[in-house]
């Protein structure tokens, strides 16, 4: 069994999950993460964070299928013995109004976002049990607390990650096993990239701390949560959104 805790960072290649996989790896972690199509991007991350004296290993895997989570939670499992943190990133988007998004771009969403979340907890958690202790750590989204327009499908899905959090804490408590989210508001990532300045400053104005946040304000609520710092803290969802959802 490997001394250094391990974690399991999905959607780990780019935006913030690469920011925290960088974070973990920065806090003594051994750091898998997963991704879905770019096996370049996976692959520099891998030497990036080897140049840093991070291990880490990549796993290309739908979080929509069961299948693909169990298969790459059982590797980590038989290469490293132990799994000490999980943190639920990958997601996607497919934004439309209501009157124009398809059954598919509902469905798709849904598999990624929630049915991925539920996949992933579903096997990390029985490793966890069996260890006596565990982090699990889903992203969020302060849509999924206020709703945002063209966005039904996403809001839904993480609306429904909260609600998991909260009876994934009540259940797995007995195991030592903490179950937190975190909901970041307008970040910086290669997403927020393609959005018109104009929506970008009409964001900006409406966040009480008038700026975006960075990849590194999420990964350092992670940070906290994954260790020992957290460990009498379960079932809540932090807002790292600069005051978005108050107003």
């Amino acid at each position: 069994m490997s001394e250094k805790k391990i974690a399991l960072v999905t959607g780990g290649t780019r935006g913030i999950g690469k920011g925290i996989v960088e974070r973990l790896g920065a806090d003594g972690y051994t750091v898998c993460f997963s991704y879905v199509s770019s096996d370049e991007k996976a692959k520099k991350l891998v030497e990036e964070l080897k140049e840093k004296g991070i291990e880490s290993k990549a796993y290309k895997c739908d979080v929509a299928s069961f299948g693909d989570t169990g298969k790459m939670v059982g590797d980590i499992v038989e290469n490293y013995g132990r799994l000490d943190v999980l943190v639920n990133n990958a997601g996607i988007t497919r934004d439309t109004l209501l009157s124009r998004m398809s059954e598919e771009d509902f469905d798709v969403v849904i598999a990624a976002n929630l049915k991925g979340v539920f996949n992933c907890t579903k096997h990390a958690a029985k490793v966890m049990a069996k260890q006596n202790g565990g982090r699990i750590i889903s992203i969020a989204s302060v849509a999924g607390l206020i709703g945002n327009i063209g966005q039904v499908n996403y809001s839904a899905s993480k609306a429904g990650v909260m609600g998991m959090t909260r009876t994934l804490a009540a259940e797995l408590g007995r195991y030592g096993i903490t179950a937190n989210a975190i909901a970041p508001g307008f970040t910086k990532t290669d997403m927020t990239d393609v959005v018109s300045d104009k929506i970008k400053e009409k964001m900006i104005a409406s966040t009480p701390l008038r700026t975006m946040g960075e990849p590194a304000d999420i990964a350092n609520a992670v940070s906290f949560f994954a260790d020992d710092r957290s460990r009498f803290i379960t079932g809540q969802v932090l807002s790292v959104d600069g005051g978005l959802s108050i107003v």
